[in-house]
């Protein structure tokens, strides 16, 4: 069964870090560019950042530029996400997901992307 599953999430302090994992089963995920994605309560679905797997090209959203770094483990089969200096702002259900049809990062749009997991909640409260 072709499916990601999301994990690392939690309740952490305004500055602090996480590091969320995404792994994938039924598919090798190292063909393929993955994104991470995250929704707030009330807000849209919004992309965070993507890895290619071509050449391990990464992207950042303006939010996460500076903060967040992705990597990826093709031997493991999977994708992270280490979270610095974490914000309320940044409290959300954090997906992964995998673009469609290209092996390099090429936006954020939604129905770009497939197999999404069933996310992991991070939330940043003191």
């Amino acid at each position: 069964q072709v499916q990601l599953v999301e994990s690392g999430g939690g309740l952490v302090q305004p500055g602090g870090s996480l590091r969320l994992s995404c792994a994938a089963s039924g598919f090798t995920l190292g063909y393929y560019a993955i994104g991470w994605f995250r929704q707030a309560p009330g807000k849209e679905r919004e992309g965070v950042s993507c890895i290619s797997s071509r050449d391990g090209s990464t992207d950042y959203a303006d939010s996460a530029k500076g903060r967040f770094t992705i990597s990826r483990d093709n031997a493991k089969n999977m994708v992270y996400l280490q979270m610095n200096n974490l914000s309320p702002e940044d409290t959300a259900l954090y997906y992964c997901a995998v673009q469609r049809g290209s092996q390099y990062c090429s936006g954020y749009m939604i129905s770009e992307y497939t197999y999404w997991g069933q996310g992991t909640q991070v939330t940043v409260s003191s």
